[in-house]
């Protein structure tokens, strides 16, 4: 299963800390190496206001180079001149609003396949919120929160930087832990994987993630499962599907997409964690 990643991207559950230690914020810049990073405002209906407070937020922590890259619509997004933009690119950051804003403008454009360039070359990719979702090849753009059931589930083509998985935001929050159930029902080669708000998954070339932030990854894994009423029950009616696996990891904790298990069992150093951020400001 080595098609499920490309480069580096850092996942984020929504509503991350951006007044306090700011973990999740300062992981991203550091892989960004402080350097130049483009803030996508794409799939927000508030893109100058996103964008400030972003830019803002970005230049605090040390950037030294943010840029906001607003797309209204596809031909701006085939423009030689918005694409030049991302030439010098260290990191890019899409933020938060709706995903099929994101992947209605820029999917099959000369941005989406710059994006794509860029992940490939190391570039870290980030997004929050819708910004997470629209990282995987399907995502969810809407269903109903509570007990799983058939065909309540509205899902959609994603960017694809992440294959065979299917990202949740919100997670904890919002009671989202049943949609994910029922996307994975779909097909239990696909990996679920929800984000609590203030909350992230690191994710390397690897194929491994190492998770940010003050709550908690759900990784839920449907492969084993030997029995599902997904084709027989009607529309509306509660979903079977056993035996599922599911782990719930803090911060600090590792996770093996390909292995589909879990690496390392406790807080120990992980990103959010290193010696180098315990001193910053």
């Amino acid at each position: 299963m080595s098609e499920h990643v490309q480069g580096k991207l850092l996942i984020i559950g929504g509503a991350e800390d951006k007044t306090g230690e700011c973990k999740i914020l300062k992981c991203f810049v550091r892989e960004a190496q402080a350097q130049t990073v483009v803030i996508l405002t794409a799939a927000t209906e508030y893109p100058g206001q996103v964008g400030a407070e972003y830019t803002e937020l970005f230049q605090r922590l040390g950037v030294r180079d943010v840029r906001v890259l607003d797309v209204a619509n596809r031909r701006q997004a085939n423009s030689e001149s918005v694409v030049c933009q991302l030439e010098t690119a260290s990191g890019v950051f899409f933020t938060g609003g709706d995903q099929l804003r994101i992947t209605g403008l820029i999917g099959g454009t000369l941005l989406g396949r710059t994006l794509q360039h860029l992940y490939e070359r190391g570039v870290i990719m980030a997004g929050t919120s819708a910004g997470a979702s629209v990282m995987s090849d399907t995502m969810i753009v809407g269903g109903e929160a509570g007990t799983p059931k058939k065909s309540t589930l509205a899902m959609a083509p994603g960017l694809g930087l992440l294959r065979a998985i299917v990202i949740d935001q919100h997670f904890a929050q919002r009671g989202r832990i049943g949609r994910l159930l029922e996307a994975i029902a779909h097909n239990p080669y696909v990996l679920g994987i929800g984000l609590d708000e203030d909350t992230a998954i690191l994710v390397s070339s690897d194929g491994k993630f190492q998770v940010v932030g003050s709550q908690t990854v759900t990784v839920v894994d449907a492969s084993p499962s030997e029995a599902t009423n997904l084709s027989e029950s009607l529309p509306g009616q509660p979903l079977a599907l056993t035996p599922v696996v599911m782990h719930v990891l803090p911060e600090g904790y590792e996770f093996d997409l390909k292995q589909r298990m879990c690496l390392k069992n406790g807080p120990a150093d992980g990103p959010g964690n290193t010696s180098s951020e315990k001193g910053q400001n």
